[in-house]
């Protein structure tokens, strides 16, 4: 690993930020308020932090200007902390830099078009007629099945899984244990058991595109599965067939999509929520932790659903009340309508 060493001004330089304090102050690394030393740079982006702005051992600070009056140490002041962190982490980095060229275990199709600087890892198997353009790592043990296109640049990390005729755009991030094209969960109902449909779809992912460890997008049952640009999905999502995702939508962990449902551009999905197929939900939606969609959504806004946490006691109560909503409601409307 290399160590990175960098002087205060030629972090302000690099991040836009206004250096107060010593210029050749040397930073080395990264960190929290908590745990920063002498050489650390450490952020404050919440303000439920500003509790160790007094303590901090941090050698400098990215600081908004309404904050920078109260750290009495060395300081980048920008309008946007966590954005100049996000670009500092850029610096720090320490993911091992890939080695151009084939491994001798690589198994290699035919009829493949591999630009010069592509890095291809122990025991990655790539399939015939595949398009791997400049820049793109293929880490170990990946699959690359036949006819699909990897954009520049994009990396993909150990045993990722792609199958035949995808598409991924530019400068995408597929982390391990992520499968892109398995077949869409098709089968009509016989008397016999269940008639599988195969799945004549691919999927197209755009560029910019993050897709986290052992999440599942799924080939179109007859059109594509499409991810736009700018997507970020979390670990362990599943998009089934036909889904169809806009531009910059964020998707966190375990949640689940259902098939030919689309999502509009700017939209958050937070953890563990559940939407059911063939809806749409419009451009700038926000859906809040463990929520059930069921309907599509037309207007932009946060939207919710699900029982808030409460002591279980409590929790009982409530539920009992619940299941009364209906008698309750019928009752109201006809005292009402004396």
């Amino acid at each position: 690993m290399v160590k990175r060493s960098y002087q205060l001004l030629e972090l302000a330089q690099h991040l836009d930020a206004v250096l107060v304090g010593d210029p050749k102050h040397e930073i080395s690394a990264l960190a929290t308020l908590q745990n920063a030393n002498a050489h650390s740079l450490g952020f404050i982006a919440n303000p439920a932090y500003k509790k160790y702005l007094t303590s901090t051992q941090a050698g400098a600070l990215l600081i908004h200007p309404d904050l920078q009056d109260e750290f009495s140490g060395n300081k980048l002041v920008t309008t946007n902390p966590y954005i100049a962190y996000a670009r500092a982490s850029a610096l720090f980095s320490s993911a091992p830099v890939p080695t151009v060229g084939i491994h001798p275990t690589a198994v290699v199709g035919e009829n493949c078009v591999i630009a010069s600087d592509v890095s291809i890892g122990a025991n990655a198997v790539i399939g015939d007629a595949v398009i791997l353009a400049e820049g793109v790592v293929i880490g170990p043990g990946c699959y690359i099945g036949d006819d699909s296109l990897i954009g520049k640049n994009t990396r993909l990390a150990a045993n990722v899984s792609i199958y035949h005729g995808i598409t991924i755009g530019e400068n995408c991030i597929l982390h391990s244990g992520c499968v892109i094209g398995a077949d869409g969960f098709g089968f009509a109902p016989q008397a016999e058991g269940w008639l599988k449909i195969h799945q004549l779809g691919g999927v197209v992912i755009g560029n910019n595109v993050e897709i986290g460890a052992c999440t599942c997008i799924d080939r179109g049952a007859l059109d594509d599965t499409w991810i736009a640009d700018g997507v970020i999905i979390d670990n362990q999502v599943q998009i089934a067939h036909n889904v169809r995702i806009g531009k910059n939508t964020a998707i966190a962990g375990h949640s689940a999509i259902a098939g030919s449902t689309t999502i509009g551009a700017n939209c958050t999905i937070s953890g563990a929520v559940a939407i059911v197929g063939h809806i749409s939900l419009t451009d700038k939606v926000h859906i809040t932790a463990r929520s059930l969609v069921s309907a599509s959504i037309s207007e932009a806004g946060s939207y919710s659903s699900g029982t808030p946490l409460a002591q279980t006691k409590d929790w009982r109560k409530n539920a009992a009340r619940f299941r009364q909503l209906d008698s309750l409601a019928t009752r109201l409307i006809k005292l009402e309508r004396k």
